[in-house]
């Protein structure tokens, strides 16, 4: 196996996953039918995916996406004119009572500024931060003002509008990969990197491996950690990199 190997073999994959979704609706992404029915509807409710994004710290990501449509159900708050009704206490209230996340009383604030924004800034239409074919660069600056949403989130929900919204960009140069566990675990396995103690190697070497678009690598990479590179017994044999990776289990 040689890198150039590696890179073709790992982009093969992403374009391909890329090209399987456009002709399907996208997927579901928290496991719940009916929350997923309000996450995949950005024409109506583009405001429940957002504040989703933002959820997505340092949790399963299913449960993060799980937050708003709990949230919205408790309160009865589904459109952005109910929840822009809502105040900071109450939405601490709630997140302090029900837990829904690790660090309730910041994800909390979050929610809470996050609603803001696009009732202030958005004129209560998340769809705005996309809607008007923008460069991938303003996409995950626009996401990047959020409060909690650094640069990970903010190319993870730019990446997952382009797989699979289908929201068009005027480019992808600047949706990076964006390097959680499972990424940093495929990338040192294979050879890609020699150490994972700087995100800014993961994120350099995807833009390397195919620089008009960084980001498309990431979904293959993360199902295939779930899947095939788990951290303890790792199932190699069945892996789609098996043939290419250096297989370093170190």
């Amino acid at each position: 196996m040689n890198d150039s190997e590696n890179r073709n073999e790992l982009v093969r994959i992403g374009l391909a996953r890329l090209q399987s979704t456009q002709n399907r609706e996208p997927r579901g992404l928290s496991g719940d039918p009916e929350a997923d029915r309000y996450l995949k509807d950005i024409q109506n409710y583009p405001h429940i995916y957002v504040l989703a994004c933002l959820m997505d710290k340092q949790i399963k990501a299913e449960r993060a996406w799980l937050i708003p449509f709990e949230v919205c159900s408790h309160f009865g708050a589904f459109t952005m004119q109910e929840l822009a009704n809502l105040s900071a206490g109450q939405i601490e209230s709630y997140f302090l009572e029900y837990k829904p996340h690790r660090f309730n009383k910041d994800m909390a604030r979050v929610f809470y500024e996050g609603i803001q924004r696009i009732h202030t800034v958005y004129a209560d239409d998340a769809s705005r931060i996309w809607s008007d074919t923008p460069s991938s660069a303003a996409v995950v600056y626009r996401f990047l003002q959020f409060a909690g949403a650094g640069i990970k989130i903010a190319t993870m929900a730019t990446n997952i509008l382009v797989r699979e919204y289908h929201v068009p960009l005027r480019d992808y140069y600047s949706i990076d990969i964006s390097p959680d566990l499972q990424v940093k675990r495929i990338f040192y396995r294979t050879g890609l990197v020699e150490n994972t103690d700087d995100v800014n190697l993961i994120i350099y070497k995807a833009r390397e491996l195919y620089p008009i678009f960084p980001g498309v690598i990431d979904e293959s990479c993360w199902e295939i950690g779930r899947t095939y590179c788990r951290p303890t017994d790792p199932n190699c044999a069945e892996c789609p990199l098996a043939d290419t990776c250096q297989k370093i289990l170190d």
